[in-house]
């Protein structure tokens, strides 16, 4: 049922949510923007994504809200204009960075404005620099300078187990100190504690001067819960886990059929009026 919940402010999900697999928009997608801006309810973009990532977006979306890149690393407006930003504390950075190396992961890490990697034919590297439309830097190594600068350092395998068992003794080993969540099955994205999607939506109420309860949040991922259980209506797309599902107010169809859209036609936009 649509219509009549008090909701100012959607925060999306990118990949697995607002964009196909293939990682188009939609027209339908595009409509659906266009329809809640019409509604008074803006748009707000939340990522594992550099805000850099996500400008291609901007202006087919005619993007006014905020884009929380880094799962809320760095918080900018519609300009790339920075507003706010938490990088890694260094020492957590190192620990990161020595944890994934010895569970067998490759490692990246992201500045506010860089993206290193250590081979750029490693596995997912090509296809994050076409999702993201910009190219990683190689360093033959992270240095202390590079981890002092980390936004959000991750751990990369196509072993899908082994990011989920990595995920888990990340949370523990670095427990208040760092937030760990996996952002697609083969990374484990590491940020500021104060940097992830349940922060987000705190942050954007507070921004946007509105509680909490007056966000609806539409995500796919594990690391998208945090931002359910902090939102006023969370939505999971019908791509999403089971266990992602069972923590949302509702369930959207799949990114390939035009979930987003109909989501924000079902469970968000206003009911015509008769």
């Amino acid at each position: 049922m649509s219509g009549q919940r008090d909701i100012r402010l959607v925060v999306a999900d990118v990949d697995g949510t607002l964009v196909t697999t293939k990682k188009e928009l939609t027209e339908e997608a595009r409509d659906a923007v266009r329809e809640l801006g019409q509604a008074g309810i803006r748009l707000a973009l939340t990522s594992g994504r550099p805000p850099r990532g996500m400008s291609m977006l901007i202006e087919p979306l005619d993007l006014q809200g905020f884009i929380a890149g880094f799962n809320g690393g760095v918080i900018v407006n519609s300009d790339l204009s920075v507003i706010e930003s938490h990088a890694l504390d260094p020492a957590i950075a190192r620990k990161v960075h020595d944890l994934l190396v010895s569970r067998g992961l490759d490692i990246w890490v992201y500045t506010e404005t860089a993206w290193l990697v250590r081979n750029k034919t490693a596995p997912h590297v090509a296809h994050e620099a076409w999702t993201v439309k910009f190219d990683a830097e190689v360093v033959p190594s992270f240095t202390e300078a590079h981890l002092a600068r980390a936004s959000k350092i991750v751990g990369v395998s196509d072993d899908h187990d082994l990011v989920a068992a990595c995920e888990k003794a990340a949370q523990m080993e670095l427990g208040g100190k760092a937030s760990a969540a996996r952002s697609q099955p083969y990374y484990l994205d590491v940020t500021h504690p104060q940097a992830n999607k349940g922060m987000v939506v705190t942050t954007l109420a507070r921004l946007s001067n509105i509680s909490p309860q007056q966000i609806a949040t539409i995500g796919d991922m594990p690391n998208d819960i945090l931002m359910f259980n902090k939102s006023g209506f969370s939505i999971a797309m019908g791509n999403a886990s089971e266990a992602v599902k069972a923590q949302a107010s509702a369930v959207a169809d799949s990114n390939d059929n035009e979930g987003f859209a109909k989501a924000m036609r079902k469970f968000v936009l206003p009911l015509p009026v008769a």
